[in-house]
């Protein structure tokens, strides 16, 4: 046979192995590609975890007496008749990144009076225990446990009266240290929260003054059936005076004080205590929560809110300031029935933004005193349904109920504002 015959053989024979070669060769370069595909959608999945949206939508119905004040709609169109409204109470939308170290967010607030932001913050936290935190920006006032407490997890349809009244919008513009120990540690159930503030809401500041604001509370585990929590507030600031005028509570009746220039501020304190208990029973889970403020709070005649706008009043006799010493406190019971998706409510709520005048004290010639000196106070009865996670029902009638006056328009009785509130919410 010649040699070149065998050298033909000899091909033909190792074909298949040289095949093998470079189909191994092949599927070793594939597996090297799907491994750089896989480690760079892992790097892309790993990014995503830290970005975090949520929103949640409210629409409602709400009926309300012919006196009563509602939270959609315009205001009532008949003197002498009841009325109702349906509308959106809140619709928002939040963007979240956080890098475990490092967060920052933005909330957005659309409803039927338009569209606006609601929360606006960075957060640097601790490298080591990742529990203390330094933030700035617009964010929840660490004041109490409501104002931070979700709307879309709240029971009732609204905040306490005081917690509207005194923390407009409930966020504010400022700069926030939260102090918290190792979980291990014996002070790991503490946390501090201290932060100074604008003192305007979400608005933009028009002075060179902070309000501080700080919380320490408590909070804990009873065994596998219930849990704890507690706090105090402080709240020390001030409201700013555009008048050379201010009125302070002497022998029943404001008296006025002369300032010697325009722009001087009002002390604004509060003290604040507050108390969370829930537990789980045969008749389910049953939560109590009691929250309580008293101190002074300077506002003008025809109101007590807190300052809530981006500008500085102007000096004019209706923006003087009244000093007014308040007390204002609240109390809930949520009642799981069972292990049904069914809640009861029951909520009571008391604000009187004047201590030193009682009923017919109140609006008397001469007194400087007006409605805005009348306590009021709401008993709240309602009802939950969750359909899953993302879907609840809330119904929920508000008996309210005014001091009266016989020296004051329109409070010489109890005024006829209850109001039934019919929610359908959506979250995600």
């Amino acid at each position: 046979m010649k040699i070149t015959n065998v050298m033909a053989l000899l091909l033909l024979a190792l074909l298949p192995f040289f095949a093998e070669a470079q189909n191994t060769e092949q599927l070793d370069a594939r597996i090297d590609s799907l491994a750089e595909e896989t480690a760079t959608l892992d790097k892309i999945v790993k990014g995503l975890s830290k970005f975090k949206v949520s929103a949640y939508i409210q629409g409602q119905y709400q009926y309300g007496q012919e006196d009563a004040t509602l939270k959609v709609g315009d205001k009532n169109e008949h003197e002498d008749k009841g009325f109702n409204r349906i509308g959106i109470r809140r619709g928002r939308l939040k963007f979240e990144y956080n890098d475990g170290i490092g967060t920052g967010a933005v909330q957005i607030e659309a409803n039927d009076k338009g569209v606006s932001f609601r929360d606006l913050y960075i957060g640097i936290k601790d490298p080591w225990t990742k529990r203390s935190q330094l933030m700035a920006g617009v964010f929840n006032r660490p004041f109490g446990y409501e104002i931070g407490y979700s709307t879309s997890g709240l029971e009732s349809p609204e905040r306490a009266t005081i917690i509207q009244y005194f923390f407009p919008d409930e966020r504010d513009l400022g700069a926030m240290l939260t102090l918290r120990a190792k979980k291990e540690s014996p002070l790991g159930f503490l946390r501090l929260d201290a932060g100074l503030f604008a003192g305007n809401s979400i608005n933009r500041e028009t002075d060179s003054r902070k309000d501080f604001i700080g919380r320490l509370g408590a909070e804990k585990e009873i065994g596998n059936w219930g849990k704890w929590g507690a706090g105090f507030s402080y709240y020390n600031g001030g409201v700013y005076n555009p008048t050379t005028e201010a009125y302070e509570m002497k022998d029943k009746r404001f008296v006025k004080i002369d300032k010697d220039e325009t722009g001087t501020y009002m002390k604004r304190e509060y003290l604040g205590l507050d108390a969370q208990l829930s537990f789980l029973s045969s008749w389910g889970t049953t939560t109590l929560r009691a929250e309580g403020l008293l101190g002074t709070q300077p506002g003008i005649a025809s109101s007590s809110k807190s300052p809530n706008t981006g500008t500085r009043p102007e000096n004019l006799p209706e923006n003087a300031l009244f000093k007014r010493p308040f007390i204002g406190y609240f109390f809930y019971l949520v009642q799981d029935i069972g292990t049904s998706p069914f809640s009861a409510v029951f909520k009571y709520d008391v604000y009187d933004p004047n201590t030193k005048l009682k009923g017919n004290e109140i609006g008397l010639d001469g007194s400087n005193t007006s409605k805005t000196d009348l306590a009021q106070s709401t008993f709240g009865v309602g009802a939950l349904y969750r359909f899953n996670k993302h879907i609840r029902v809330q119904a929920y009638y508000e008996f309210n109920f005014n001091e009266k006056s016989d020296f004051v328009k329109g409070y010489e009785k109890d005024r006829k504002d209850n109001v039934l509130t019919v929610r359908l919410q959506y979250k995600f």
